[in-house]
């Protein structure tokens, strides 16, 4: 990867973790590592455009018809694509299909870009995670193959001891705190061939004491009912978090919002 690049623009494809949930800013809305990542790219790069396209709850299928055309006509240095992941948390998920969208997905964006940016995406430690770690390591392999087919970039998220700890995640044990989003940004970051600022982002947070036996039972009493008992409902209904909602930052445009 060349070193100390120069990118104009910046494209994000994908869903909820790339739309930046749980960074939650002041105003009710999100940030997020891609919004981070923009932020240092336009610091360096006079003039620098950015669009985000993702979009809460998004399977592969829709990632494809709903953005990658619309990512692909833009026309930006850089895009990124994560996806697949939702489809993988899915009681029932056809592995030989999300192999085939984000196949299509990858030909169709990195003919569009200088430079594609795949990710195997973090996972948390913990006993429900375990139950889909196969299909998620699945998922992985095929970014993997796809990238050396097509000359993208992937950032390794997944084996990351950082981004497996607890402590980086939200409340509802789906998205990464703002901490956790800052780290994923400084990976990007790093992939890219900028100059790094945090060397030890990979490197968990210091120890602390661990919650006691009643404080980990409240916590995951409020997970299951705040979080895990509305997602059951949405599964069994067929319904998703972002039915409705539009990209935050639809269009291609100079960069405004926080800096890293």
């Amino acid at each position: 990867m060349q070193k100390n690049p120069i990118h104009t623009s910046l494209v994000a494809v994908g869903d909820s973790f790339t739309e930046g949930m749980s960074d939650l800013l002041p105003d009710g809305s999100y940030r997020g590592w891609a919004d981070l990542l923009a932020g240092r790219m336009a610091a360096v790069n006079p003039g620098f455009r950015y669009a985000n396209l993702a979009v809460r709850g998004k399977l592969i299928g829709q990632i494809v018809d709903e953005q990658v055309d619309v990512a692909a006509a833009m026309r930006p240095d850089v895009i990124t694509l994560v996806g697949g992941l939702n489809d993988t948390l899915r009681p029932k998920c056809d592995m030989g299909r999300v192999r085939e969208l984000l196949t299509e997905a990858v030909e169709r964006l990195a003919p569009a870009c200088k430079q594609l940016v795949l990710m195997r995406s973090p996972g948390r430690q913990g006993p429900v995670l375990e139950r889909f770690r196969p299909r998620m390591e699945e998922l992985f392999t095929v970014v993997d193959e796809l990238a050396a087919q097509h000359g993208a970039a992937v950032v390794d998220l997944y084996g990351a001891p950082s981004l497996a700890d607890p402590r980086l995640w939200d409340v509802d044990r789906l998205h990464l705190t703002a901490e956790g989003h800052r780290r994923v940004a400084e990976a990007v970051w790093q992939t890219l061939g900028y100059a790094a600022e945090d060397t030890e982002w990979q490197t968990p947070p210091a120890l602390t004491p661990p919650p006691g036996w009643a404080a980990r039972r409240v916590a995951d009493a409020r997970f299951a009912r705040q979080h895990l008992l509305p997602w059951i409902g949405r599964r069994l209904t067929g319904r998703s978090s972002g039915d409705g909602l539009p990209p935050k930052r639809p269009e291609l445009l100079p960069f405004e919002g926080p800096a890293a």
